[in-house]
């Protein structure tokens, strides 16, 4: 089992920076895909960016690719998100989730292990 934990939620203005970070336990993730989505209320979940944890190739979502940066720490077992130029539409419940190698990674059915979610909500 993977336990994963997200922190750095928060309440931002537009054109603000956020960073989340995603701590991952249990069983060893090093080969592990890290993805984060997100989801609004009403909506779907949707990717927004990943990386490979094998070779540290990254995607995401075309609405966050200038904005957002996706990076992750062997040694600490951890993955952030850094979130720059925040926009009210970006106002969303933010999961980090875990999938083996192998799997397309912006598909939300791909990933075996989901946090709790963090809150992030930027006003206008």
């Amino acid at each position: 089992q993977v336990q994963l934990v997200e922190s750095g939620g928060g309440l931002v203005q537009a054109g603000g920076s956020l960073r989340l970070s995603c701590a991952a336990s249990g069983r060893t993730v090093n080969n592990y895909t890290m993805g984060w989505f997100r989801q609004a209320p009403g909506q779907e979940r949707e990717f927004v960016a990943a990386v490979r944890w094998s070779g540290g190739s990254t995607y995401y979502k075309d609405s966050v690719k200038d904005r957002f940066t996706i990076s992750r720490d062997y040694a600490k077992n951890t993955v952030a998100l850094q979130m720059d130029s925040l926009k009210p539409e970006d106002t969303a419940v933010y999961y980090c989730a875990a999938q083996p190698p192998g799997r397309t990674v912006v598909s939300n059915r791909g990933y075996d292990y989901w946090g709790q979610g963090t809150q992030v909500t930027v006003s206008s």
